[in-house]
C-alpha cells in the first residue's frame, strides 16, 4: 500500500491596508499628471468654437488634426526644431563628456580632496538659476566673439552662450550620478589593469566609460529633456527671433487681441514629441541606469 503524500497548502497572501493605501495615492498621483496632457490632446482634436460653446469638459461634435497642420506651419516649427537640435546635442555631449572626465578622477583616482570636490558640484545644484539672470546677463554682453560665432560681437544672443550656460546647470548634477556610478564597479579592474600597464585614458576610455553605458544612457535621456524644454535662458540670453529654441517657437500661436487655445494645445503637443522619441528609444538603458546598483548591500 503506497501512501501519497499530498502537497501542503499554498499560504494565503494577506493584502496589507497600508499597500491599498498607497497603490490609491499612486493611481491618484498618476491620475493627477496624465489629466492635464489627456486634457490638452483632447482640446487640440477639437475646433475651438465648440469648446468655447460647450466647454471643455463636453463630448466632441467633431474631431480633426487641422490644428496641427496649422501649428506645424504658423509656428514655423522645422525651423526652431533645428535651432534646438543646435543647442541641445552639442549641450548634451559637452555635458557628459566633461562630467566623465571629473567622476572618473573623483571616482577612480586617488587625488586629494574628492569628496570635498564632489560635496561641492553637489552644492552647486542647490543654488537657484534666477538669482544669476542678471549678473549672466551682464557678464555675457562683455565677453567679445568673432562675428562668424555671433552677431552681437559678444557672448550674448549666440548659440554659444546658450550652449556653455546649459553645460555649466547640469554639470554638477551628472558629476554626483556617475561619480557614484563608477564607485559600483569593483577596483580589481582597475589594478588588473595597472598590472597590464595601462594608463589613465586606457583605464577611463576602454574599461570604465563601457561599462557606464546605463547611467550614460539615463543622463542623456534626462538631459535632453531639461535643455529642450528650456524656456528661461533662451528668453534672457537671446534676442534674435530666428535663433530661439522651439518651446519659444509657441509665443508664434498667440494673437495679439486672441489666443486659439486648442491650436496652442496642438502646437504644444508638437513641441513635446521629441522629448517622447527619445524616451522611447532609451527607455529600456534609462530604466537600468536608474535602477543598476540598487539591490546591492
Amino acid at each position: 500500500m503506497t501512501v501519497t503524500a499530498s502537497a501542503p497548502p499554498a499560504p494565503s497572501r494577506r493584502v496589507r491596508p497600508l499597500r491599498i493605501l498607497l497603490h490609491v495615492f499612486l493611481t491618484l498621483v498618476a491620475l493627477g499628471w496624465l489629466l492635464p496632457l489627456a486634457l490638452a490632446v483632447y482640446a487640440s482634436l477639437r475646433p475651438y468654437d465648440e469648446t468655447a460653446r460647450l466647454g471643455y469638459f463636453s463630448l466632441p461634435e467633431q474631431l480633426t488634426l487641422d490644428y496641427y497642420t496649422q501649428a506645424w506651419s504658423q509656428a514655423e516649427l522645422p525651423r526652431y526644431y533645428l535651432n534646438t537640435l543646435i543647442i541641445v546635442i552639442p549641450g548634451v555631449v559637452l555635458t557628459l563628456l566633461l562630467a566623465s572626465f571629473t567622476a572618473f578622477a573623483i571616482a577612480r583616482l586617488r587625488i586629494p580632496g574628492r569628496r570635498t570636490l564632489l560635496i561641492v558640484f553637489t552644492a552647486g545644484n542647490l543654488l537657484p538659476p534666477q538669482v544669476l539672470i542678471t549678473p549672466l546677463y551682464t557678464v555675457y554682453t562683455m565677453i567679445p566673439l568673432p562675428a562668424w560665432l555671433s552677431d552681437s560681437m559678444s557672448l550674448y544672443d549666440s548659440y554659444l552662450g546658450l550652449i556653455l550656460v546649459h553645460v555649466a546647470f547640469q554639470f554638477g548634477f551628472c558629476v554626483f550620478v556617475m561619480a557614484n556610478f563608477m564607485r559600483t564597479i569593483p577596483e580589481e579592474i582597475d589594478e588588473a589593469a595597472l598590472v597590464d600597464g595601462a594608463g589613465v585614458w586606457t583605464r577611463y576610455w576602454r574599461l570604465t566609460m563601457p561599462l557606464c553605458r546605463p547611467v550614460l544612457a539615463a543622463l542623456s535621456t534626462l538631459q535632453f529633456t531639461w535643455m529642450y524644454n528650456d524656456f528661461l535662458w533662451a528668453l534672457v540670453l537671446m534676442s534674435s527671433g530666428d535663433k530661439l529654441p522651439v518651446t519659444s517657437a509657441l509665443n508664434n500661436l498667440r494673437g495679439q487681441f486672441f489666443t486659439d487655445y486648442n491650436l496652442l494645445a496642438a502646437g504644444s503637443m508638437l513641441v513635446a514629441l521629441p522629448t517622447l522619441i527619445v524616451f522611447q528609444l532609451l527607455h529600456k538603458q534609462f530604466v537600468a541606469g536608474l535602477t543598476l546598483g540598487s539591490t546591492k548591500g
